[in-house]
């Protein structure tokens, strides 16, 4: 009863490496492509203004990698401006691209869930009136966090450091989706996005008109994201914490079908 990992690829190898430590069986379906923009001068642009700026907002590890890809060369992030983070995969991308930690904002640790609900709490207390801020992000994007930084006078810029783009199959990922289209009911999808819900429909059509996704079991880390996979008409969709902990924790006590060995090492 493997776990269906729906992350874009490079979060979904991570992914897919520590649910393993933890004796999940895993599989990957990226439900997003992540693709660089074919002009960066905007996001260059950005890093110009960023030294006058009090904070900089990514609403993912891929917008912090593409915004630091597109630094000048030699470029350091700048003293006194803030690097905000809805969730630790974020944190460890702005940490591995060398910002410092006393620079970023996050959710606290013992937060209900990371996003930008929770992080607005780490950031609503700061003066914001007159103050630059740059929300960095893919291609559109949901505006809550930015409203209430314009709400509270912050003067906003929104950078689009990449593009999101729809999956492109290949015969692994054909393979694991035909698998789950067959028998919904012997596996577990994890989704982090409703948008990659969406792109799931969109290719469970393509193969098989008539899914039977009433017998399909899913984990979603926000309640948005559950509210969208009971839309699509999952059957069952619970919500569980934003780490592979977290997911490895739920399937041992719900679904323990999915967990390969546990401990590691089978014993």
């Amino acid at each position: 009863m493997p776990l269906i990992v729906t992350r874009p690829a490079a979060q979904a190898a991570e992914w897919l490496a520590r649910l393993r430590d933890l004796g999940v069986h895993a599989l990957a379906l990226p439900l997003i492509d992540i693709a660089a923009l074919d002009d960066t001068s905007s996001v260059q642009a950005a890093w110009a203004d960023l030294p006058g700026c009090a904070l900089a907002m990514f609403v993912s590890a891929n917008a912090v990698q593409h915004y630091l890809a597109a630094a000048p060369a030699g470029s350091a992030w700048p003293a006194g401006v803030l690097a905000a983070s809805t969730g630790p995969g974020t944190s460890a991308a702005l940490l591995a691209g060398g910002v410092p930690g006393a620079a970023i904002v996050q959710p606290a640790a013992e937060a209900a869930s990371f996003d930008s609900e929770a992080l607005w709490q780490q950031l609503k207390g700061l003066p914001w009136a007159g103050r630059g801020v740059q929300v960095v992000r893919g291609e559109g994007g949901r505006d809550w966090l930015a409203d209430q930084l314009r709400a509270q006078g912050a003067a906003l810029r929104f950078v689009t450091a990449y593009r999101r783009l729809p999956p492109r199959l290949g015969a692994d990922g054909a393979s694991v989706l035909k698998q789950a289209l067959t028998a919904p009911e012997r596996h577990v999808w994890h989704f982090s996005s409703s948008e990659a819900i969406g792109h799931l429909l969109d290719l469970g059509r393509a193969l098989q008109p008539v899914a039977a996704w009433g017998s399909a079991l899913a984990l979603a880390t926000h309640p948005r994201i559950v509210q969208a996979a009971l839309d699509a008409g999952l059957g069952q969709v619970h919500r569980v914490g934003p780490a592979p902990a977290d997911v490895a924790s739920w399937l041992r006590e719900h679904a323990p079908a999915a967990c390969a060995t546990w401990p590691p090492g089978g014993s």
